[in-house]
């Protein structure tokens, strides 16, 4: 079959799907198919929308049939533009938001069409939490499988350190009920391998106790001084902090001067997973190291970190990720130095000093395995055409190959469309033979490979 014989298979499938499809003759799919990232204008032949597992499996059977190139989308925010397909089809989870939260065991089942910032929200109404990333409108899905590093990684770790189980459609269609005892390979796997084994529908997660943090954000003049003392700092706080540093050009914000436009700034989002007089002596060394431009530390719901995001902000931007494991002055010095060579509109460094409870965690227990490593960085920059692009990643390039002190490991979330050798980085060689064949034995063909695609042994 191809794109030309799915219009005939297509009137099956509307009558045996719960969901629904959306094709280019239907008035929302323009809006259907646009995903977070800018830079990625594609046209599926059909974007399905399941409501259950169930439809899940025969969108796996449609796209096995057709041969047509076959996307999964939870949020849409992968930077390598996976969430989408050119003539392809797009199974798009977000219709299926379904949560149920034991409030006395502490855990809960979510399906993954729902964002962070919904989960979030949903268990903070008892009084728990579990923690994802920095964003609210991502999708649980894919930062769930691929590790999940955000506001609470040393106080509870990753979000797979939190995942009790999975319930995933396979390539075969089957839907399996995936934790430590029913296939357990799998369930490691899926703790940091990505896309790459079947199409997760829910997870159920352990939530902790979280009332209340004092958190937000800090911005502070960027010099290298302050910027080493403030890394130093977060390294030395206590595990209840969990630290973002941006080291970026300042975009226009109602409570900034409008002189520090596009000048290079600290803004430091912070969680305390706490409260009261621990979290102020906490966060008291981080305010003492200069007068700060905009102190917005403070008491809040944790789901007040995952604010609405315009629904139309679709950013173009080359990015990159590494780990280091010393962090001075002179890094320090080098991130400014790079940064203000740079013509792009925002451009940013920005460091997660890791540890805690993560670290913890023996490194063969999951998928994710860049346990020990000290300080996550993220290197980005925007860009505004195919010229500007080549110039901005030529300066992404040189900066990540400055700042390099010889660990080449990455973290699969934040790989972009980078090229198999890159994929293989995320894992070490035992990690990714393990993968390997975890893959051969669930997913054989390779169906799942629009994805940081790790082949079967």
């Amino acid at each position: 079959m191809s794109a030309i014989e799915l219009t005939t298979a297509l009137p099956d499938l509307r009558a045996r799907l719960t969901g629904r499809v959306i094709t280019p003759t239907d008035p929302e799919y323009d809006l259907a198919r646009v995903v977070m990232p800018g830079g990625f204008d594609c046209h599926p032949a059909a974007i399905l929308r399941p409501a259950n597992a169930a439809d899940v499996a025969l969108g796996i059977q449609l796209a096995r049939q057709t041969g047509l190139p076959f996307a999964i989308r939870s949020g849409g925010h992968s930077g390598a533009g996976h969430s989408t397909s050119e003539g392809g089809l797009v199974l798009d989870l977000r219709e299926m938001k379904a949560i149920e939260i034991d409030v006395e065991q502490r855990t809960a089942w979510a399906e993954t069409g729902l964002t962070a910032g919904e989960v979030t929200a949903a268990t903070g109404a008892h009084g728990l939490a579990v923690g994802f990333g920095d964003t609210g409108s991502v999708g649980i899905g894919g930062i769930t499988l691929g590790g999940g590093v955000g506001y609470l990684v040393r106080k509870y770790g990753l979000t797979i350190d939190n995942l009790l189980a999975v319930e995933l459609v396979t390539a075969a269609g089957e839907v399996l009920q995936v934790d430590a005892e029913q296939h357990p390979d799998l369930f490691w796997a899926l703790r940091g391998g990505g896309g790459n084994f079947g199409v997760a529908t829910r997870f159920k997660y352990r939530l902790h106790p979280l009332p209340g943090i004092v958190g937000g954000y800090l911005f502070l003049p960027a010099t290298p001084e302050i910027i080493a003392g403030f890394m130093a700092a977060a390294e030395a706080a206590p595990e209840e902090l969990s630290c973002i540093i941006n080291v970026m050009t300042a975009p226009p914000m109602p409570f900034l001067p409008e002189e520090l436009v596009g000048q290079v700034i600290v803004m430091a989002m912070m969680v305390y997973a706490g409260e009261g007089e621990a979290a102020e002596r906490a966060l008291a060394p981080f305010r003492a190291l200069a007068e700060p431009l905009a102190d917005l530390l403070g008491p809040m719901k944790y789901s007040e970190m995952f604010p609405p995001e315009e629904g139309d902000y679709h950013p173009t931007a080359v990015s990159t990720n590494l780990h280091i494991e010393r962090f001075g002055q002179a890094e320090a010095e080098l991130i400014l130095e790079h940064l203000n060579a740079s013509d792009a509109s925002l451009r940013a460094a920005q460091l997660r000093p890791l540890g805690g409870a993560m670290a913890r965690v023996p490194a063969e227990a999951t998928a994710y395995a860049h346990r020990q490593q000290r300080i996550m960085v993220n290197l980005a920059a925007f860009y505004d055409g195919a010229e500007d692009k080549a110039r901005q990643t030529d300066w992404l390039e040189a900066f990540a190959t400055a700042l390099n002190q010889g660990d080449h490991s990455a973290y699969v979330n934040f790989i972009n469309d980078e090229g198999p050798e890159r994929v293989r980085d995320a894992y070490p060689p035992a990690h990714w033979a393990r993968l390997a064949a975890v893959k051969a034995q669930y997913d054989p063909e390779n169906f799942f490979k629009l994805n940081q695609n790790i082949p079967p042994a």
